[in-house]
């Protein structure tokens, strides 16, 4: 295979390329009257010198499998990322990853920055600008998303390689900034990556210490270095961030230590924002404000650049970034390419597994050992029917791994079953993840390994997803298919009290625009989310589970549980026709309305009884077939009653102002289980007592 650097390039045209940077960073967020100049001026020279020797990348295919990843976790220096983009002449693709022939970022897409519609949004977006590898932008997620892409890479390697045919051995770089390193998400994903001894992972702190407050000083001062070295991490520094020459000593460093295999490496580049006037102040700049017209010209003069020109990129830089980054890229990728048709011919089967992975298509059979379950009045957990689940459908589907924070005893969510085997620094084909007590960082690092199209679950408790939000809101944004599996789902959870009792959770989850969330009533309807969960392609889901047992529905007298991929669908009908009231519920709230509709039934009153496991399934139901909400919702029947216990913020869409919505109003308690459900009225006492109230006053 071609080497993997090029030899540093001599004279003036790298100053003219690094120029050529900095100065389309300056146009671009002058134009915008909006954005950070700072990063991406103080920093050119570092991306240069990393994208035009040293990146294992296609400017011709972006979505190359093995290339190199760069990400930029300090995604306000977005206008950096950009200008690489167009200098560097990477294609644009389309969402079957086709090249569109045309750049992904035109000189037209950076006078246009931050506008709408354009491809060069504040920050990097995933999936709208060719190129971008991770939407970033809350600061400290691109770090750790970029762990998720370099445990990728060494599961793909020990997965899929074989010798002489070795198809991954991807590096990832991620240039984060003093922000990124504040947020706590960074804390707990370098302290994983230096455990698992990431070798292949190179993070780039820009270390200008200013933030929008002023120096980072007022609340920044600790020893970064220490605290990296002490979490596993080889340590370099580059004390002037103009020094070409130190810089490219410090990747080729970098080089040397993933060939050691023995530890990640960050690379501490200290960078002062300069500009043309002495007096100008770094502050604003570096984070949120144009440097102003007479500050750019005054700033280009100090660069030798012409003062009035606006986006100019001189062609002999065009050519510069082709002869380096282009051919090499281009000389790398062919020699795999070579590599990847051989592999197929002796290798068809995992060859045919590396194709679907990366179209994130299922393998045939990938249900065929589905386990179905017998009617149980006393029944599991669906968090134990749903572990059953899961060691079924990954035994025949090789790429989908993942773990728990910490908790897989009681999530079940550990593969069990022969050959899964345990991701490690000296094992690192194994598909049980160990994330630690780390909810935030693992939601970004499944993030990361989605992105790298491996699909990725984690899981840990409901009350905790909110350590998981911003992560999960990505997913959701990026559109990747990441597996979240809540369990202790409810104030079920009993004596651990109102800490660990979810009353929030469920409406901030269905709150998330493109998240599906499923709340199964039982053993059948765990079944039936996953088949829901797994072929999905471009949506994450969230699976909510519970730590109680649940009567396992007898579907020879109810509806099939097949209904759920619907949403909702009626579980039980009014026993003798039209229904007086309707009866709304989820998880292990339908089987106390079943209870109830029996109870009513013997008064005389016909009550409907309606899963709702999934409001977004139910909603994009209902617009293809608007005709099925009123099947299920009969609009003539406005005595309604939602039973779920959790905040009932939203389930007036579905029983009306004048329904009766029975949920949380308050936090839980600690207490036994029965005695919570007294207190907060979810007993088949109340349910009929409520549905009685509302049917009988609307006759």
């Amino acid at each position: 295979m071609p080497a993997r650097t090029s030899p540093a390039p001599t004279g003036t045209l790298e100053a003219e390329a690094i120029a050529t940077i900095r100065t389309l960073a300056m146009d671009a967020v002058q134009a915008a009257h909006s954005g950070h100049p700072g990063a991406p001026m103080g920093m050119a020279p570092t991306a240069y010198v990393l994208w035009q020797r040293f990146l294992r990348y296609n400017p011709e295919d972006p979505t190359w499998p093995n290339r190199d990843r760069f990400v930029l976790s300090a995604g306000h220096a977005s206008a950096l990322l950009y200008a690489l983009l167009h200098l560097a002449g990477v294609k644009a693709v389309d969402a079957g990853e086709k090249s569109q022939n045309e750049p992904a970022v035109r000189l037209e897409d950076l006078k246009r920055f931050r506008q709408l519609d354009s491809p060069t949004p504040g920050h990097p977006e995933y999936g709208l600008t060719s190129g971008v590898e991770l939407t970033t932008g809350p600061l400290g997620q691109g770090v750790a998303g970029s762990v998720g892409m370099a445990i990728a890479s060494r599961w793909c390697a020990a997965t899929f390689n074989r010798p002489g045919l070795e198809l991954f051995d991807f590096d990832v770089y991620a240039l984060c900034g003093d922000g990124c390193l504040m947020e706590g998400i960074s804390s707990e994903a370098a302290s994983l990556a230096g455990h698992l001894k990431l070798a292949n992972l190179c993070w780039i702190y820009d270390s200008n210490r200013i933030s929008i407050e002023g120096s980072t000083d007022l609340a920044f001062t600790e020893d970064v270095a220490g605290r990296f070295r002490a979490q596993g991490w080889n340590v370099l520094h580059v004390e002037d961030g103009n020094n070409l020459d130190a810089i490219d000593a410090a990747f080729r460093q970098f080089q040397s230590f993933r060939a050691a295999g023995e530890r990640p490496t960050l690379i501490v580049v200290r960078t002062h924002i300069a500009y043309g006037s002495p007096n100008k102040q770094d502050t604003h700049a570096a984070h949120g404000e144009p440097l102003g017209d007479a500050e750019v010209r005054l700033t280009k003069r100090a660069y030798g650049w012409p003062e009035d020109a606006r986006f100019l990129v001189p062609e002999a830089v065009r050519d510069h970034f082709k002869d380096g980054l282009g051919r090499r890229g281009a000389e790398l990728h062919g020699a795999w390419a070579a590599k990847l048709a051989d592999y197929g011919r002796q290798f068809p089967e995992q060859a045919a597994w590396l194709t679907r992975m990366r179209h994130r298509q299922l393998p045939e059979g990938w249900d065929q050992e589905l386990p179905s379950f017998p009617a149980d009045p006393k029944g599991k957990a669906t968090r134990d029917t749903s572990g059953a689940v899961l060691n079924a459908i990954a035994k025949h589907v090789p790429w989908l791994l993942g773990g728990s924070a910490d908790l897989a005893p009681s999530t079940k969510t550990r593969l069990a079953f022969a050959g899964a085997g345990t991701f490690t620094d000296d094992s690192p084909g194994g598909r049980n993840l160990h994330f630690g007590v780390r909810e935030h960082a693992m939601a970004a690092i499944l993030n990361g390994l989605a992105v790298s199209r491996v699909r990725p679950y984690g899981s840990t408790f409901l009350i905790f997803s909110d350590y998981m939000k911003n992560s999960i809101r990505l997913s959701a944004l990026m559109e990747v298919p990441v597996i979240y599996i809540f369990t202790h789902d409810s104030i079920g959870v009993g004596e651990d009290g109102p800490t660990h009792q979810p009353v929030e959770q469920l409406p901030s989850l269905r709150a998330t625009p493109g998240l599906i969330t499923l709340r199964p009533a039982d053993a059948a309807e765990v079944v039936e989310a996953w088949k829901v969960i797994m072929p999905l392609r471009h949506q994450p889901a969230a699976l909510i589970l519970t730590r109680q047992a649940l009567p396992t529905l007898d579907r020879t007298r109810l509806a099939s549980a097949v209904g759920l991929h619907r949403g909702a669908y009626v579980l039980a009908d009014a026993p003798r026709g039209k229904p007086d009231v309707l009866l709304l519920a989820t998880g292990s709230e339908v089987s106390l309305c079943l209870e109830a509709r029996d109870r009513l039934a013997a008064e005389g009153i016909q009550a409907r009884v309606v899963s709702m496991p999934s409001w977004e399934l139910f909603e994009a139901h209902c617009r293809e077939d608007p005709a099925y909400r009123d099947q299920v919702l009969p609009p003539a029947v406005t005595a309604r009653v939602s039973v779920e216990m959790a905040s009932g913020f939203g389930w007036e869409r579905y029983v009306g102002m004048k329904g009766k919505v029975l949920g949380m109003t308050t936090f839980g308690s600690s207490a036994p289980l029965k005695d919570l459900l007294k207190k907060f009225g979810f007993t088949v006492d109340n349910v009929v007592a409520l549905a009685r109230e509302q049917a009988r006053g609307k006759k």
